[in-house]
């Protein structure tokens, strides 16, 4: 996520003073000065002394024979344009948007190489990383926590010239890290409860439920805590075979009625399952309901009330973003969830639901599906998220 930001801080300071002055000059004049040929080739972008991307690399490959040549054309395979079309200063506005994009922010610093950040530092910085996090589904109310993070670590502390960048990008890696909550280990909850542990899960229909509750009783069954299995879906059809299929394939007992049952009276047999057998986690099933509907939230206090589960887990779908987001609110505020399971981790390339959802319902994300086999099932950490989004 926060890759194009590292590559543009890296480079904080950009060019000198007189030559981007000089270069804001050069900008006006652009529209002027472009050719029609490159207009024939994309007339619906307005030219303003950008170059195409698919020059970009033909930029690359002669920048620093530009600088000391006058270069008359670039042969490109894919599209043939003298260069001499173009002004030298639309290239370097190419190179100053790659290399010194922050450069504007500090126009001052001080003799001694230091500068005091300020308010109105931080929220022209602000900028760039509000546009990252609202691209990748970050939630709003999680951006402003962001924002009043890096407000509060940043204005008014002295930093030198060298120190900028690792200075901001510790602040930020320290925002993103109080926004997200870790679990407890919930091995060694269940290891040292006394009765079987019941974990009750619920979600809409396709967030992955019942291949989580496979994919975690597979690890408890790694670590020696026996299981048993609740087909509390008695809706949807085939629900209860591919539950049942799971336990087959882990020897894993499931407890299941007829389609059109009670989910309450399958989740009570499966607690006195549990208890009779010594069994000690007792993970329940249930049928997928839409967030929006008033009616099928409330049938999930009659199973909460049966079953008094010690943990319900919310189990949602990275990719969708901040529609997960709001399920995962819904769901809090009508059956008051525990903890949270994030299905299909490993496509979601943009992660704002990892950011948004823990902070969102102030739950834990215990788990993240990475996968379709049964282990599959990533514990979560600060960390692995910092370095999945590009911040370590």
């Amino acid at each position: 996520m926060f890759e194009s930001l590292k590559k543009k801080l890296s480079s904080f300071f950009g060019k000198p003073k007189e030559e981007k002055k000089a270069e804001k000059t050069n900008k006006k004049k652009e529209s002027k000065q472009k050719p029609k040929k490159f207009e024939e080739k994309k007339p619906e972008k307005k030219k303003t002394g950008k170059l195409r991307k698919d020059l970009e690399e033909e930029i690359e490959k002669v920048a620093e024979e530009i600088k000391t040549e006058k270069i008359e054309e670039i042969n490109s395979e894919k599209l043939k344009i003298e260069l001499s079309e173009y002004p030298k200063e639309s290239i370097e506005e190419v190179q100053e948007e790659k290399q010194g994009f922050f450069s504007k922010l500090f126009k001052k610093i001080a003799p001694s190489g230091t500068i005091t950040l300020e308010q109105k530092h931080v929220d022209e910085l602000f900028e760039e990383i509000e546009i990252t996090l609202l691209e990748n589904n970050v939630a709003l109310e999680v951006v402003d926590k962001i924002r009043g993070n890096l407000s509060k670590d940043l204005v008014g502390i002295e930093v030198k010239k060298d120190k900028i960048e690792s200075t901001i990008l510790t602040s930020l890696k320290n925002s993103i890290l109080e926004v997200l909550i870790e679990p407890p280990n919930l091995v060694e909850e269940i290891k040292k409860s006394l009765t079987p542990y019941v974990i009750l899960f619920f979600g809409i229909n396709g967030s992955g439920k019942t291949t989580s509750i496979a994919k975690l009783a597979s690890i408890l069954q790694k670590q020696g805590i026996s299981t048993v299995l609740a087909a509390g879906d008695t809706f949807r059809a085939a629900s209860i075979e591919q539950l049942q299929t799971h336990g087959n394939k882990l020897k894993i007992p499931v407890v299941a009625a007829q389609y059109g049952s009670d989910p309450a009276s399958v989740a009570f047999d499966a607690i006195k399952y549990a208890e009779k057998n010594k069994i000690k986690a007792v993970l329940i099933d249930t049928a997928g309901r839409m967030y929006t509907k008033a009616n099928l939230l409330r049938e999930m206090e009659k199973i909460i009330r049966i079953s008094k589960p010690n943990l319900k887990i919310f189990v949602g779908e990275s990719i969708t973003g901040n529609d997960a987001t709001e399920q995962a609110k819904t769901f809090n505020e009508s059956a008051g969830i525990d903890g949270i399971i994030l299905s299909k981790a490993d496509i979601d390339e943009k992660a704002g639901t990892i950011l948004s959802v823990s902070y969102v319902t102030g739950k834990p994300i215990y788990f993240l599906g990475t996968g379709q086999d049964y282990k599959d099932l990533t514990p979560f950490t600060k960390s692995t998220v910092l370095k999945n989004i590009g911040l370590e």
